[in-house]
């Protein structure tokens, strides 16, 4: 009986001493597979070494924390990458006017440079200007309202009136464009909770970005849908492409990639960036060529903080 004692006792030992080391070496190659993980060498979930709930439940949560550190990694490198092209966009839409102006400057120290011409140079250095201050203006006033630093007074807003001011203010322009402008606002809309100076804002930059990149015809609409007042502003756009419309709202995005200054590419993200502090919805389209601007505004304001 004693024998048989010590044989189990020597079973179990052994069999103990195999489970350690079994966890052991699983533990050590766990660890080297943290460590790859930690270093973005591999997206593999840590193994579990062997049977054992507590081991396991901590695991589980490793690896939650090393997916949310990945994650984090990935949204940096996204960022990184955005920073990045945005600098360089800014640089280059700096640089281009700059370069301009800089070189008519030296042809205006010409001593023997006729009236006529420097009359000429002095007008295109002064649109150059017009052209910088316009994408600094533009640029400051983006930053201030995803800032947060872009006071709203918010208040009932009767968008059909608002808009037709806009048209009116614009008419000349819309002429000179040789657009075909057909609007359709329909008549005792509700009125809706906004600032006043943010929809105007709204409207002159859909207006604006029609007048340059838009052809043919543009159609204007007003109308409700639900709980919303949709304003909905569809141009000709034959040249523009699907990615172009899926990017119109990032700053500093244009679809002339020569950046030849024509456009700032910070119209549409101020457009956004003023809907989205008055809780409205922006969204972009392009269907068979025709390009749709629409601002969806709230009927039903939620009190919060402006």
């Amino acid at each position: 009986m004693q024998n048989l004692i010590i044989i189990l006792l020597t079973l179990a030992v052994v069999v103990l001493i195999s489970y350690c080391l079994s966890l052991s070496w699983g533990l050590r190659r766990t660890a080297r597979q943290f460590s790859l993980r930690l270093n973005g060498d591999t997206a593999t979930r840590l193994p579990v070494p062997c049977p054992n709930a507590a081991v396991e439940e901590l695991l589980l949560m490793v690896n939650r924390l090393v997916e949310l550190r990945l994650e984090e990694r990935a949204a940096y490198q996204r960022q990184e990458f955005t920073l990045r092209r945005q600098i360089a966009n800014v640089s280059h839409d700096l640089r281009t006017p700059l370069t301009s102006i800089l070189g008519y400057l030296q042809l205006l120290e010409q001593a023997d440079l006729p009236e006529e011409k420097r009359q000429a140079y002095l007008s295109v250095i002064k649109g150059r200007a017009r052209t910088l201050q316009t994408f600094i203006s533009a640029f400051y006033d983006l930053s201030r309202i995803e800032g947060g630093e872009w006071p709203l007074n918010m208040e009932q807003i009767q968008l059909a009136r608002s808009l037709s001011d806009q048209l009116a203010d614009t008419y000349e322009q819309l002429e000179q464009s040789g657009l075909t402008v057909q609007t359709d606002l329909e008549s005792d809309l509700p009125p809706v909770w906004a600032d006043r100076n943010a929809v105007t804002r709204i409207f002159s930059n859909l207006l604006t970005n029609a007048l340059r990149h838009g052809t043919g015809s543009l159609s204007i609409h007003l109308y409700r849908k639900e709980d919303w007042v949709v304003s909905s502003f569809s141009n000709e756009a034959t040249a523009m492409t699907d990615q172009d419309a899926a990017h119109v709202f990032e700053r500093f995005y244009t679809a002339d990639q020569t950046r030849s200054g024509q456009d700032t590419g910070l119209g549409l993200a101020i457009v956004q960036a003023l809907a989205q502090r008055m809780d409205c919805q922006t969204a972009a389209r392009l269907e068979h060529g025709v390009f749709t601007l629409e601002v969806c505004w709230p009927l039903k304001h939620q009190e919060r903080a402006v």
